[in-house]
């Protein structure tokens, strides 16, 4: 198989990798504490709250999230365009490129689904742990900082890491809506090089390191050091 037209088009290829790792870093991290909140929110005593929380959260995983991409996109992305104020802010240049549409779809995405991960986490949590940090004298947030959530996420490494390999497959959708992320680098080298399989090949494999380095991530987390005596 000839892999001459990697030399050609690695920089196409390098900047889609960049913009799928920004897309993971961005709706992991914003996600994560958007689901942080679902969650506390789906545990609270406030019914309201709670059914506030369970109705966001029906919405997001009950509708793919290409529909909500273009719900983004198209829909919300058309009604900023059609404000002059809008189109002549500081803000357009950032409203009218469909990565940040995407961003925002993904972190409500990761929200909905993480959230109700981890309020299954938190509740396998032992009583018994939260009783002997209160014992200790900690407060609300700081039981939740210092006990309930590290515990949680211990609890739920294995299924953090697969709901991040999802996140990561999740942004190949990206390129539905113009934006040359990893898939769309390969489409667009598709295009340009008359080739059909090779950069759908390369793109695959690139996926799988990114997967592996991801689960080796999870793997090591929490893990102390060993010291030497």
């Amino acid at each position: 198989m000839d892999f001459s037209w990697l030399s050609v088009f690695a920089t196409e290829l390098l900047r889609g990798v960049g913009i799928t790792l920004a897309l993971l870093v961005l709706a992991g991290f914003f996600g994560f504490i958007l689901a942080i909140t679902v969650a506390l929110g789906r545990l609270s005593p406030n019914r309201l709250l709670a059914n506030c929380m369970r109705a966001y959260s029906s919405v997001f995983r009950g509708t793919p999230l290409l529909v909500q991409i273009y719900i983004l996109y198209y829909g919300v992305g058309s009604v900023f365009a059609s404000y002059p104020l809008i189109r002549g802010s500081w803000l357009w240049p950032y409203l009218r490129e469909g990565f940040w549409y995407v961003a925002l779809a993904l972190v409500l995405s990761v929200g909905a689904y993480v959230g109700e991960v981890l309020r299954g986490g938190l509740r396998a949590v032992p009583r018994g742990e939260l009783e002997a940090g209160r014992a200790y004298g900690m407060g609300p947030w700081l039981l939740l900082r210092r006990v309930w959530l590290p515990r949680a996420l211990q609890i739920l490494k294995p299924t953090l890491a697969g709901e991040s390999i999802m996140l990561l497959k999740s942004t190949a959708l990206a390129s539905t809506v113009a934006v040359t992320d990893l898939l769309g680098a390969a489409n667009l080298v598709r295009a340009q090089s008359l080739r059909v399989y090779e950069p759908l090949l390369a793109v695959a494999l690139i996926y799988i390191i990114l997967a592996f380095v991801i689960e080796y991530g999870f793997s090591r987390m929490g893990k102390a050091p060993l010291r030497q005596a």
